[in-house]
């Protein structure tokens, strides 16, 4: 949207503007009766003067430039970056002057011509057209009159505070167009940081929802081929039961795909099961599939989560599980879900390595825990964005040699 230049008055008369548009309809009228007037009180007194075709031509010719004029500026604005069409103002003001100096009685025609050219021209310009129409019109009464104090003073008088408050309305309506311009600006900002975040926050979901699902079945089924591959000479049948068993992670984990496809909750919660049955057959689950021990406890008498909650929950024990079986070197691991009255606390615990809580493992170098979520960057942060949106935390407690415990915390809606 163009500026406009400082100390400059902006034309409210734009098309589609219904006030701009009775203002010139008023100016128009006021303009057509003062000339209506004059004509009138100069035929009166001056019956049978040669001037009169003149005058009266001249005031026929102002009566059709004028509405004319005001017409094609309001209806046929100037386009963006382009000067307004000053030749009608022109030719008005030239009209007039013409018709002042063969008729003085013409002079209070300026009072609109005033209202048009300070609409019309910017300040710099306008204020000296002012002047000069002020100029005749004092001449003009002088030349009617005779010298008076009251004819001298008056029109400038009337002429300088119609300007000056023109001006004033004119910067205040300047100010609230740049006040309305900054609000729109920064709606425009305010929408397109809404739909970034909101493209940011869709991409960590979908970030968190893949490495929870897909990547930790895919490292699954790499782990149970590479072992299958193993032990293919030595023992088929152990090595036809792994790659069963990649079967199935594989079908379980297209069940996750299509689901997550479809923005649906994860398989183990479909058909109305509750988050403890889901832990359960996770626990059951990777016993079977990865030979690591796991064994599932519930603590108290469990409510109802929302869905988000049972969600967020089994994908944070998905993943905890699978940073045991990749990093921990544990020989068992425990799930406990408890309800404590004010909230659902989930653990997860294993007997393996552990590392230091502070990144480092024992000889200062960066812990396995720490080197995965470093290198895939997801597991920890994950599980903790996932607690915040609910108004959860978690909390990793470990020691070097004494294994790990992860507790998952979601605060429970008072009853």
């Amino acid at each position: 949207m163009d500026q406009p230049e400082p100390g400059t008055t902006t034309a409210p008369g734009t098309a589609g503007d219904p006030d701009a548009g009775r203002l010139a309809v008023l100016l128009d009228s006021a303009f057509l009766l003062l000339l209506a007037t004059s004509l009138g009180r100069y035929l009166g007194h001056h019956p049978g003067n040669p001037r009169i075709p003149w005058v009266v031509g001249l005031s026929l010719a102002l009566a059709v430039s004028q509405p004319v004029g005001s017409w094609l500026a309001h209806r046929r604005p100037p386009a963006p970056g382009q000067h307004r069409r000053l030749w009608p103002l022109a030719l008005v003001v030239a009209l007039w002057v013409v018709l002042v100096l063969l008729a003085p009685s013409f002079a209070w025609c300026a009072v609109p011509l005033v209202y048009t050219a300070l609409r019309t021209l910017p300040a710099r310009a306008a204020i000296p057209m002012v002047a000069a129409l002020t100029l005749l019109v004092v001449v003009g009464e002088v030349r009617l009159g005779g010298v008076d104090a009251n004819l001298i003073l008056l029109p400038p008088a009337v002429a300088a505070l119609a300007t000056g408050v023109f001006l004033f309305m004119e910067r205040q309506a300047e100010r609230q167009r740049a006040l309305i311009r900054d609000l729109r600006r920064t709606r425009r900002e305010l929408a397109a940081t809404e739909r970034r975040e909101g493209t940011l926050a869709e991409r960590e979901r979908l970030a968190m929802e893949i490495h929870d699902t897909l990547a930790q079945g895919l490292s699954s089924q790499q782990m149970l081929l590479q072992a299958a591959d193993r032990t293919w000479d030595a023992d088929p049948a152990t090595a036809r039961t792994h790659v069963r068993t990649a079967a199935e992670v594989a079908a379980r984990n297209l069940a996750e795909a299509r689901r997550f496809v479809h923005d649906l909750a994860p398989a183990e919660l479909a058909d109305g099961r509750t988050l403890d049955q889901a832990l359960s057959s996770l626990a059951e689950r990777e016993s079977a599939e990865s030979g690591l021990p796991v064994r599932f406890h519930l603590d108290g008498t469990a409510v109802p989560l929302p869905a988000a909650a049972q969600s967020a929950l089994l994908r944070i024990a998905q993943g905890a599980l699978a940073n045991v079986r990749e990093h921990a070197g544990a020989s068992a691991a425990a799930l406990t879900l408890s309800f404590l009255g004010d909230q659902a606390v989930l653990d997860i615990a294993d007997n393996g390595r552990g590392f230091r809580t502070d990144g480092t493992g024992d000889s200062g170098q960066p812990a396995v825990g720490a080197r995965s979520d470093a290198g895939r960057g997801h597991g920890l942060p994950a599980m903790r964005a996932r607690l915040r949106q609910l108004g959860g935390t978690l909390t990793v407690e470990s020691t070097p040699g004494e294994g790990t415990v992860v507790s998952a915390a979601i605060p429970l809606e008072p009853r």
